[in-house]
């Protein structure tokens, strides 16, 4: 019997486990930019590019291990945490950049790039307000 609930137990586990990590996320940008493209989102959150219309972009990330972080990495830039760390510690090195700032909360992403033109964020979708300038999701 105690084998039958520690099963259950990591079968429940498992459900909690799959249907935090199947979470969308959503890109939120300051109102003054347009939809992005994920194409768009990757350079931003790269690097590559650092405007948005010709207008600068400020992207920020959620805090290094938090479980959005790692959905948008893994949906957005096809990267895991390990890979998008080393990834900006060889663009710092030859001088193309330095990684997005991070903020512990999505309240702080919000505000964040509600109050900065040219903000870009991304928050869980169970975070989603209607004021929110969503710029891509998936």
């Amino acid at each position: 019997m105690n084998n039958r609930v520690i099963a259950l137990a990591f079968l429940l586990i498992a459900c909690v486990i799959s249907q935090a990590s199947a979470e969308n996320v959503l890109i939120i940008g300051n109102p003054d930019l347009p939809k992005l493209d994920c194409v768009t989102v990757e350079k931003l959150f790269t690097g590559r590019i650092i405007e948005v219309n010709g207008q600068p972009a400020t992207v920020v990330n959620a805090a290094s291990g938090s479980l959005t972080r790692q959905q948008f990495l893994a949906t957005f830039l096809s990267k895991d945490e390990d890979q998008y760390r080393a990834y900006w510690v060889v663009r710092r090195f030859i001088g193309k950049g330095t990684p997005p700032k991070e903020f512990s909360t999505s309240r702080e992403i919000i505000e964040f790039v509600k109050s900065q033109p040219g903000g870009i964020g991304y928050i869980s979708a169970v975070d989603r307000t209607p004021e929110l300038n969503v710029l891509s999701e998936k």
